[in-house]
């Protein structure tokens, strides 16, 4: 399923085969939550370089329900996306939705967002709408401590985390012959907090169960960048090696950068898409935020070193009348460019891992966005 092409110290080139298509690694997955990636068509994510995509297993069991997916003939084909899926679990609504939820050991109960419904998740219901929906890569169900949060709570959350991947697992095996998708992959997400040796703990948990992938949960849920950075790089170099590896929610083009560098395969974010809607773009020296007046009159592109449709074809001058004028249009080519250089980012840091100048381009990068990309 995964194969490691080259590396360069802890960077690592890949390959992931997978039933909807073969993917390179390192890659970052655009979020599709309700099957659909807001701003962008299906034809325009693949001319910008998207190879998977990620959906949400909470809010399309809500919306439009995983058993009406399942007889429109999985996602893939509700969403005319030809390429792979992950479905994360419903494990990050568990933290994202605190005051509309209550957690025991069998589910977690949550009212609606919708219409205050009641609404049980349990790791048996989350495989089993996610095979409905014909996923590629399954997650577990886990819980996703907030931040901060104390050493017992943190080992309390985790320990059920493991147990809920037991189950997960269980129920993964047992629904595979009813699945849409009955070739999937099934990954186990590591918890922990910021604790070292709790994530230490959670992992060889998960690797005593046995998965086909593992993702490093719980990061970018108000913790530091520092503290972000320290439990990567204890945690990665522990886990299992031909397995494919995904860092979930993160995030900023230097958080990618330096997540290969500790040896990521995997990446997905809301960033890139949630800021094109709202007028900042990214470029390779840093955000322009087009909303400016002083893009008002500029013919230029948004960057002049970029080949996406967006900056081939038009000029500062009509992205910013476009945003400033709330046109859909805008919040398209800009999704689409933000995209592109996401996509165009990862293929340049493949290519640098195959040819051995990794180290050089991510010192040239990182020093280059003295911002880190950050917005303030």
């Amino acid at each position: 399923m995964f194969a490691i092409i080259s590396e360069e110290g802890m960077a690592r080139r890949g390959e992931l085969t997978l039933p909807h298509g073969k993917v390179q690694t390192p890659v970052f997955q655009p979020c599709g939550t309700y099957g659909t990636v807001k701003a962008i068509t299906p034809d325009r994510l693949v001319a910008c370089g998207t190879q998977m995509l990620l959906g949400n297993t909470f809010h399309l069991s809500l919306r439009p329900g995983d058993e009406v997916i399942r007889q429109l003939g999985g996602l893939h084909k509700f969403m005319n996306w030809d390429g792979p899926i992950l479905t994360d679990s419903g494990g990050f609504q568990i933290f994202s939705l605190g005051d509309l939820r209550k957690i025991s050991e069998t589910s977690v109960v949550f009212k609606s967002p919708i219409n205050g419904d009641q609404v049980t998740l349990s790791p048996e219901s989350s495989m089993r709408i996610q095979q409905n929906l014909g996923s590629d890569v399954v997650m577990v169900l886990d819980e996703c401590t907030s931040h901060p949060v104390t050493k017992p709570e943190a080992a309390r959350s985790m320990e059920l985390s493991i147990r809920w991947a037991a189950r997960s697992k269980a129920a993964f095996a047992s629904g595979l012959a009813n699945s849409v998708n009955p070739g999937a992959s099934l990954f186990g997400i590591v918890q922990g907090g910021m604790h070292d040796d709790l994530r230490l703990q959670s992992l060889e948990g998960l690797v005593e169960i046995g998965f086909d992938g593992y993702a490093i949960g719980g990061l970018s849920v108000g913790e530091t960048k520092e503290e972000m950075l320290s439990v990567m790089h204890n945690l990665l170099p522990a886990m299992p090696k031909f397995a494919p590896r995904y860092l979930m929610g993160v995030g900023t083009p230097g958080d990618l950068v330096r997540g290969v560098s500790m040896g990521v395969d995997m990446f997905d974010c809301v960033m890139p898409t949630r800021n094109a809607r709202n007028g900042y773009v990214f470029c390779r020296d840093g955000i322009l935020k087009i909303r400016n007046a002083k893009h008002r009159l500029s013919d230029l592109p948004l960057d002049e070193s970029c080949s996406c449709y967006t900056c081939q074809n038009y000029s500062r001058a009509y992205l910013h009348h476009l945003d400033r004028c709330k046109e859909m249009l805008g919040a398209m080519l800009l999704t689409e460019h933000n995209l592109h250089f996401y996509h165009r980012l990862m293929s340049e840091l493949r290519e640098a891992i195959e040819h051995g100048t990794f180290g050089a381009l991510a010192t040239e990068l990182l020093k280059s966005w003295e911002e880190d990309y950050e917005f303030n």
